[in-house]
């Protein structure tokens, strides 16, 4: 991989992360594409996913800062943030629990072309249905325990390369009523500690680490950094316009192309 590689690889997962397309799709097909191109588990994947991490920390910043010091705040505003702490911390169980039993399985599924290309079908068709049949204007302070785990189970299984994770799961929460700004809100706080806990599991493949990688990734980590911060702007715009069915249209169509590319 060179840095140029990097770099593009990086651009490609931020700008895709967010926008509700699958990054891991993406990066599947690009990577696929790239002669010779290897990486010791998906530890190259998760440093990526580190860079919009820390785009989503400084976008959320207020949020991420009132979840951190839920526990000691007072009167009703705290008691807010404290349910809105124990549904992220609630959502992440179902998500853990899948990402741990299928992480082996999962991963070997990355090289797989014409899986991912079909599972972009598949997010094509959760975004269509959602933008319309999407109802209810249900806010923050009306999300539930169920819709919640419900999150995080669709959250897990957005692990299969080629589901969108802020796609599917910001469909879910559309599905269940909730507005299409608080259902994208709660979808990228809720990935933050997937996120995280996916970062610690790839540290033992850093030992695998070829000499000299290890500036292309962090330079692969930036650009996704960067181009994440933008994403996410363009993602909240297009959920308060309600144009997911535009991306639904963009994933039917890299799916059939990449398909018969492949």
């Amino acid at each position: 991989m060179t840095l140029i590689h990097a770099l593009l690889l990086g651009l490609l997962q931020g700008a895709t992360e967010f926008l509700p397309v699958s990054s891991s799709g993406h990066l599947a097909i690009a990577q696929y594409f790239i002669d010779g191109f290897n990486q010791p588990g998906v530890l190259f994947d998760v440093v990526l996913h580190c860079g919009t991490l820390c785009a989503v920390l400084i976008y959320f910043w207020q949020d991420v800062r009132s979840l951190l010091t839920a526990p000691w705040a007072k009167g009703t505003e705290g008691i807010e943030r404290r349910r809105l702490l124990g549904l992220i911390i609630a959502g992440s169980v179902p998500t853990a629990v899948i990402g741990l039993t299928f992480k082996d399985l999962l991963t070997s599924l990355f090289h797989n072309i014409p899986l991912v290309c079909a599972m972009l079908l598949v997010t094509g068709t959760l975004l269509f249905l959602a933008e319309r049949w999407r109802h209810g204007q249900r806010q923050q302070h009306q999300l539930t325990l169920k819709d919640a785990l419900v999150t995080g189970l669709v959250q897990g299984l957005a692990i299969l390369p080629g589901i969108s994770r802020s796609g599917s799961t910001i469909a879910a929460l559309l599905f269940r009523g909730v507005d299409g700004a608080v259902a994208a809100r709660f979808s990228f706080l809720l990935s933050m500690p997937a996120v995280a806990g996916a970062a610690l599991l790839s540290l033992r493949d850093v030992d695998g680490l070829a000499a000299g990688q290890l500036a292309l990734y962090l330079a692969g980590g930036g650009m996704a950094f960067v181009s994440g911060l933008l994403s996410i702007h363009l993602l909240m715009a297009v959920v308060r316009k309600r144009r997911l069915a535009a991306f639904a249209l963009y994933c039917w169509g890299a799916g059939v192309l990449f398909f018969m590319l492949s």
